[in-house]
Order: structure tokens, then sequence, then C-alpha cells
């Protein structure tokens, strides 16, 4: 049922400059192969252009002169990152509402709500809001906002954000626009934690997922289905910083990627994101179609389900290890994604701040199955699961997967969820059981430390209420990276982070992972979208042409 509603506003531009000066500050397969189905859609596409397959166009037809259409890959089923936020999600999330910071270019924390946010202790740091800042109705932006989002994400269960956090501080106010945030440790990337928290009014702010509302973004949500994943967007008359060049957005969910890529070749869509390397393939070069390719912050693993009680196989990290050597990664990188990849060499992308190898995933059947014999492994079988569209040509790979686990006597089962499903039951130990999970997790801080601690940071309290990552509790890797996150030198905290993903890495949390690019494809009417290595783009920024 559609709900219309008068305001609801993220977007990350045009604050002031800094006394920080570390701180940028910015203006705001089975009977039809995949690829033979890209194909087919390529050319459908062609006919849509022409009028003779206009019957199947979409029931909203081409978007206006002044309204920008974007078909996303994955249902946005919430306006807040409390408990989900797939990497394309951000652009409209962060159009709607904002934080006190952004990451910025080159992954550096940039001001938005704050005109100030500096360390001013081992355990502090003093912040200021704007001016001015008010929501879409009218409201200013006030201090018990800051202090009730930080509440509200804490609290809800199964949090995406919390993890982060090695400790969420306090806030005190000092006057009506300045206020300390105080730690009982320090927490010296504090400023780029709090890019991931989404200011909204306190009194309409809850512990749960927020369908509404006020914002202070450039754009307020009018009108949205969350069961289609469709939401329309105007511009926020409210808006503190320049005005966004389109006034109207739709927001429109396309699970079926050769849907996708139809509807962009027919100019029903603007824009179209996470495409896989075949669709990229088909894109590439067509007259009308532009592509925008960026680095990634996003590592996509095969992650092992860490609730497996002692005495079975998969809690043994040697078994883990010789499972891992039964996938032919090079193959999947080169004949799977098309070179689209590149295989991990760490428990962190390289892309991030403070990466450090750890090892290579290597492919020895021969070795795997000997490992298993020894270990006194046999009659194992493995279940998959994941959901649709976690990574391009997702399918593909767990069919392979199937394939080469077979090739050491392992059985695999796969069970794919849809979109808006119950699979976070199953990953939170709540429903099925499983042994292998198909899953991207992303920095959103650019930082090697902010993965660590939202994988693998588990304590048996964590778990009791099952916000672990997949079961991962492991005392001597939590005290590792609580000590690094902790570090205010430097030197030093290179150094035990490169100790703690060494630590990680040896108990072979994962089967495999790949370091993906981010793509996404768009008309040649559309420019000024400047895709970030979060798979996002600031919409503000976006243009229409006549």
């Amino acid at each position: 049922m559609d709900t219309t509603f008068g305001a609801a506003t993220p977007a990350d531009r045009h604050p002031k400059p800094t006394e920080r000066s570390t701180m940028t500050v910015l203006p705001q397969g089975s009977e039809i192969s995949r690829r033979r189905l890209l194909q087919f859609g390529a050319a459908a596409g062609f006919l849509l252009g022409t009028g003779s397959l206009a019957g199947c166009a979409g029931p909203t037809g081409l978007p206006g002169p002044s309204t920008l259409t974007l078909a996303l890959n994955r249902s946005l089923v919430s306006l807040d990152n409390k408990l989900n936020q797939f990497d394309a999600a951000v652009t409209v999330q962060r159009s709607v509402r904002q934080g006190l910071t952004a990451i910025g270019p080159e992954t550096k924390p940039v001001l938005v709500l704050a005109e100030r946010f500096e360390m001013t202790g081992p355990t502090e740091w003093t912040v200021r809001l704007r001016e001015g800042i008010r929501y879409s109705d009218n409201s200013p932006v006030k201090i018990d906002d800051v202090a009730t989002a930080l509440k509200m994400y804490k609290q809800v269960q199964g949090s995406f954000v919390a993890g982060f956090f090695p400790e969420f501080p306090e806030v005190v106010p000092m006057d009506d626009r300045t206020f300390k945030m105080v730690t009982k440790k320090p927490v010296p990337i504090l400023d780029s934690l709090m890019s991931m928290i989404l200011i909204t009014p306190a009194a309409q702010n809850k512990p749960e997922e927020l369908q509404e509302g006020v914002g202070t973004g450039p754009y307020v949500v009018t009108k949205f289905n969350r069961g289609a994943g469709t939401y329309s967007l105007e511009r926020n008359k409210n808006y503190w910083g320049p005005a966004p060049h389109i006034d109207n957005v739709e927001v429109r969910f396309l699970p079926e990627e050769s849907s996708r890529v139809i509807a962009l070749r027919s100019g029903e869509v603007d824009v179209i994101d996470s495409i896989t390397p075949d669709s990229r393939q088909q894109l590439a070069g067509l007259p009308g179609v532009q592509l925008e390719e960026a680095s990634s912050l996003r590592l996509n693993q095969i992650f092992f389900n860490f609730r497996k009680p002692a005495g079975h196989p998969l809690a043994d990290p040697r078994v883990r290890q010789a499972l891992s050597m039964a996938i032919d990664g090079k193959a999947l990188v080169k004949d799977v994604l098309v070179d689209s990849v590149t295989q991990a060499e760490g428990v962190t992308p390289s892309s991030l701040t403070g990466y450090h190898k750890t090892g290579e995933y290597v492919y020895d059947p021969d070795r795997a199955k000997a490992t298993l014999a020894e270990l006194g492994v046999k009659d194992l079988t493995l279940k998959i699961i994941w959901e649709t569209g976690e990574f391009p040509s997702d399918t593909s790979v767990m069919e392979a997967l199937v394939e080469m686990f077979g090739k050491i006597g392992v059985k695999a089962e796969l069970q794919q969820f849809e979109p808006g499903g119950n699979i976070m039951a199953w990953r939170q130990g709540k429903q099925g059981d499983w042994d292998l999970l198909g899953n991207g997790y992303p920095s959103p801080t650019g930082l090697a430390i902010t993965m660590l601690q939202g994988m693998y940071t588990g304590t048996p309290e964590k778990e009791a209420t099952r916000d672990t990552y997949q079961g991962y509790v492991i005392p001597e890797v939590t005290a590792k990276i609580q000590a690094a996150s902790a570090e205010a030198d430097p030197a030093r905290r290179t150094q035990l982070l490169n100790e703690a993903q060494q630590a990680v890495w040896d108990t072979w949390p994962c089967a495999w992972a790949f370091v993906p690019k981010s793509v996404l494809a768009h008309r040649n009417r559309v420019s000024g979208i400047s895709l970030a290595p979060t798979n996002s783009y600031p919409l503000a920024d976006v243009r229409l042409e006549a």
C-alpha cells in the first residue's frame, strides 16, 4: 500500500572549513545461462527503444524532463541504516537524512551537520552544530537529536551500525549548539564512525528502521511502498545547503538484472547500480549509455557459520582451511566474474586504510581431500545460503562452488533467499541451520579497523542477543582488535592492527573472499554522478540534460 506524507529527509554536501586539519570539508545454471538471458535482454532493450516492445514498458513510462529514475538491484526497505545498509541504498538514504559527518573523497571524514568536530582530549571530542540547520519541516536540529540517535542505534537488536563502535559516546551539552562526546577509552576514529549515525528529531526516532519522518537532506519523501521498494522524492524547500539540480527522484526496485538493462536501454530508467560483468559487457560503448566505475570498500565472502557446536567439523579451523582449498578462486575470478574482481589476500579489502596482507587462498583439491581424511571428516554435506543480489553473479558463483566441493567428495546444497525474505533470522541462528553464507560486508568509513570491529569483536554477551557476525566469538581476536581501536599513537596502532588481521586470518573465517569493483550505468542525459568507493554518490549533485 502506498503511503504519502509531507516530509522526510540523507545528503552530504557543502560544509564549511573545520578546525581539525586532518578532516576534508566538502560541499556537499540451469536451462538458460545468465549471459544468454542478458543478451536477450539487450536485444529486447533495442526493441523497446524502437517501440516494438512498447507494451513491455513499466507502468511509470519514461521519466519526465525534471525527474530522475533510479532502478536498484535490492529493495530499499528503510530510510535509515540501523539494520541494513547495502551500498546503493546510501545514495537515497543520505539524500533524505544526514549525519554530523560523512565519508568524502579519499575516504576521509568531512563535516556535514557539524561545523566543528575536534578531538580535544584522549577520550573527548568537541562538536558544534552548524548555525541555522533545520529539518524539512523547518524545525531546528538539536543536540538531543544526536544523543537520541546514538541511543536508538545502540538499542535496536541486530543493528548493522552498532557493531562498528568500540563503545558509544556520551553526549554532554555545553550550550545550545556545542557539546562534548565522551568515551571511557580512546576512540581516535570517532569522526569517521559518526558518519554512520543519521540524525532524526528525537521525538520521532525509534530503535527500529524508520520508514518516514523528517530529515535535513536535500530531498523529502512524498510517497513510498516498502513492499514494492518504490519511493518518490522531491526537493526539500527548507534545505540548508545549495538546492539540488533535479526536482524529483523516483526510486524503483527491479531484482532481475535483465529487466534493469532493458529499462535502462529503453530510457524507462536513468540509472542502474551494481551491475554484473555480463551487463557491463552488454552496455559498454552503447549509444546513449555511460558506465561509471570506482574501487570498492566491500569484501564479498563465503563465510563459515561459527555457531557450530564443539565436535562439529566446521568448528575446527583445520577443516575450514581444507574446505577453502577446494575452491579455485582464480577460475572464479576469470571465468565466472570475468576479471571484474580481485581475490582477497587478507581479511579486509586492500583499498582500506590500515589493510595488511595476511595470506592467500590456495587451490589444492588433493591436499583438501587428504586433510579431511586425516581429520576423520567424511560424508560431509554443506548448506550454502545467500540473498539474491548480495553480489553480482552470485548464483553463478554458488553453482560453481557446488561443483568444486563435489570434486573433493563434499556435497553442497544451495538455498537462495529473495530480498525482503527471512534470511536475517537464519543468519542470526534463530531459524534454519546452515554452513556457509554468501555475503558482502563494507567498511562504511574506509578504514580496516571499522570492518574488523564490525565482524570480529563478538562477545558472549553480544551472542546472547545474536548481535555477533555469524556467531564469531573468539576472545583473543576481540582483545587484539579492541587494543588497536583504542590506541592513539598511529605507529603503534598500525602494528596492533596488523597483528589483529593476522589473528583473524589464522581462524579461517572464510572459505573464499574477493573484492569487487563498484560499477553503475546511466543514460547520457544524466551527469554529475561522482561514484565513490562506497558505491554511492551525492544525489544533490546529479543533473539532467535538457
